[in-house]
C-alpha cells in the first residue's frame, strides 16, 4: 500500500519565465512606492538582479508576488533614502506619464484620478504606503504582508488603518491644491 503524498508546493519558476511574467507587476509596484518614472526601468532591473540571487532560497509554499513586493519595497526604500540626501526628488513626474494624443472623457477622468492617488501616495510614510499598496491594490492578505515585511501582525493592521487615513487626507489636500474641491 502506498501512501498518497500531500500536495507538493508548485515548482519554482525559472528566472526567465518569472521575469517575463512579473516585470509589469514589479514596475507598477515600484511606481506605487514612489519611484520616478525615469528610474523605473533601472530599479526594476535591480529588483530582478536581487530575485536572481535569491531565487534558489525562495520558499515555494509562499505566494510569489508578496515575495517580489518585499524585494521591490527594500529597493524602493533605499532609492528614496538616497534621494533624500541628494537634491533630486523621487516623486513621480506627472509629465512623464502624459499622453500627447487626445483622450476620451472617461479615460481622462480615470487618468486624473490615478494621478491624484499616485501624488497622494507620495505623501504617505513608506511603511504605511507599502502595507496599503500590498493590501488595497495588490489584494495581499494582512498575515502575508506581515510575513513579507517582517513586522508583527498587529503592526501591519495598524499601518493599513493609518495609511488609509493618511491617504484620504492626502487626496483631499491634492484635490484642494488642484482646485477640484
Amino acid at each position: 500500500m502506498t501512501l498518497a503524498r500531500s500536495a507538493d508546493p508548485p515548482e519554482a519558476p525559472g528566472f526567465r519565465a518569472l521575469f517575463e511574467a512579473e516585470l509589469t507587476y514589479v514596475i507598477g509596484t515600484l511606481r506605487r512606492l514612489g519611484v520616478r518614472e525615469a528610474d523605473l526601468e533601472d530599479l526594476a532591473h535591480e529588483v530582478f538582479v536581487a530575485v536572481h540571487g535569491a531565487l534558489a532560497t525562495y520558499d515555494r509554499a509562499r505566494p510569489l508576488r508578496p515575495w517580489l513586493f518585499g524585494i521591490a519595497f527594500r529597493i524602493a526604500s533605499d532609492y528614496r533614502r538616497k534621494a533624500r540626501f541628494s537634491r533630486e526628488s523621487p516623486r513621480a513626474e506627472a509629465d512623464d506619464r502624459a499622453d500627447a494624443a487626445p483622450l476620451a472623457d472617461e479615460r481622462l477622468a480615470d487618468e486624473q484620478a490615478r494621478r491624484i492617488v499616485i501624488e497622494a501616495l507620495d505623501h504617505l510614510d513608506l511603511d504605511r504606503r507599502a502595507v496599503l499598496v500590498m493590501h488595497d491594490i495588490d489584494g495581499c492578505p494582512i498575515p502575508e504582508i506581515a510575513r513579507t515585511l517582517s513586522i508583527p501582525l498587529n503592526t501591519a493592521y495598524s499601518r493599513l488603518r493609518l495609511g488609509r487615513e493618511q491617504l484620504k487626507a492626502a487626496v483631499k489636500r491634492v484635490r484642494l491644491r488642484r482646485g477640484e474641491v
